[in-house]
């Protein structure tokens, strides 16, 4: 019988030194990954061999079928549709808007999330300020059998264990390598049985990807890898430099999607632009119209499919948006000068989210009552911030008062 553990750790040492692996060689390393065989330090050592070697394409198709190989999966009959965001851009929060729009469309859509890694939230820090997140294979498939789609949480489902160890790895550095998004993004599509696919892939300097160069590789990388395995795939890339919603943070973050969902006057037009989108391109891709997205979103049926999801997920489906506050404690940051808003520096918002406390404390974060192009008086509020801590909400805003040169928060305002 073959020792996986020394396999793995040998392979490890050859990929350290740049040598190729066989598909055997990963699958000893993500079966030892899964089963926490080989401990958190030797993970690391994987997992900053990617960012540092890569992957040529055999292996990142290797690295994909093993994580998927050491896992559980789902299986539905027919067409099952999913989408993806690379991510890294805060307030950026489509999922919630999407899902609903594509099983109201009449399409299965398991939609599985992770939490924050390098942003103040993530879509199951977000849904779960509106129902629960963590279910068996065997309730989800019952939930999107009874409603369509589901929006949990992947890391309580044995669905590409391996993927998850990496991430609990890679959050404690905040860094994701771009073959590590490609093999983690397609692992968990496999595992629940996507049959067609969106990918989402925002670039800009803040971001996880940095500009269209890094973009047009990962949108050939994962192409391929999803034709291996047979998913009808569609990338969409854009330039996305600063948050489309206005709330970064958990609360915050539900509140701009139930806003959109309920067709408030309120609402931000940016996120609904592009996850109308993103689901047009879905639904397109699974054989049906794109403008049935806004259809089913102006006449209301996907905000009654959001709240049949979020009932069978144990919440409250009466749930108003204006419901959703912010924690009580508060600072705002005004204008020092009028002009215009010419930029908001996405790594900032990250870092003065995370000192107010999310994604922990669901209710902390900023929101944004200006966007880049917008005109605003000296003295006009240009965010709010919200934590929970008075602590926290005070070494905030000593950031700001200390080093604004350094955290610049859309307050490059000119006259």
């Amino acid at each position: 019988m073959v020792d996986l553990k020394q396999a793995a750790l040998e392979a490890i040492r050859k990929k350290l030194v740049g040598k190729r692996l066989s598909y055997k060689e990963y699958y000893a390393i993500i079966d030892q990954i899964a089963r926490g065989g080989i401990g958190d330090v030797v993970t690391a050592y994987f997992a900053a061999v990617g960012f540092t070697r890569g992957f040529t394409r055999e292996e990142l198709y290797y690295l994909t079928k093993a994580m998927v190989e050491t896992g559980e999966k789902l299986s539905f009959k027919g067409v099952v549709a999913d989408k993806h965001s690379v991510g890294g851009v805060p307030g950026y929060r489509t999922t919630l808007i999407i899902v609903p729009i594509i099983a109201a469309a009449g399409f299965k859509i398991p939609k599985t999330s992770s939490r924050a890694i390098t942003s103040p939230a993530g879509t199951a820090d977000v849904m779960e300020v509106l129902a629960d997140v963590s279910f068996s294979l065997k309730r989800i498939k019952t939930i999107v059998k009874k409603v369509g789609g589901c929006m949990i949480w992947g890391g309580t489902v044995h669905l590409a264990p391996a993927d998850d160890e990496i991430i609990e790895v890679e959050r404690a550095i905040s860094f994701e390598s771009y073959d590590k998004i490609i093999a983690s993004v397609l692992a968990k599509k496999i595992a629940v049985g996507a049959t067609h696919l969106v990918i989402d892939i925002p670039y800009g300097k803040d971001n996880k990807v940095k500009n269209k160069t890094d973009a047009d590789l990962l949108e050939k990388k994962f192409i391929y890898i999803a034709r291996r395995f047979d998913i009808k795939v569609v990338v969409e890339k854009a330039l996305i430099n600063w948050p489309l919603g206005n709330g970064i943070g958990p609360v915050l973050e539900a509140r701009d999607c139930l806003r959109v969902l309920q067709q408030k006057n309120n609402r931000s037009v940016d996120l609904e632009a592009r996850a109308l989108h993103l689901a047009g391109s879905l639904l397109e891709l699974c054989g049906q119209r794109r403008n049935l997205a806004r259809q089913l979103l102006v006449n209301g049926q996907a905000f009654k499919k959001m709240r049949e999801i979020i009932a069978i997920q144990g919440g409250n489906s009466n749930i108003d948006s204006e419901e959703l506050k912010p924690a009580r404690m508060e600072s705002k940051l005004q204008s020092a000068e009028s002009g215009r808003v010419k930029r908001i520096e996405n790594r900032n918002i990250v870092r003065l989210c995370r000192l107010l406390g999310t994604p922990k404390d669901k209710k902390a974060g900023i929101y944004l009552q200006k966007k880049p192009g917008e005109k605003v008086k000296k003295g006009e509020n240009l965010f709010f911030m919200y934590s929970s801590d008075k602590m926290r909400l005070e070494r905030a805003k000593e950031k700001l008062q200390k080093g604004l040169r350094v955290y610049k928060i859309a307050l490059d305002v000119r006259k």
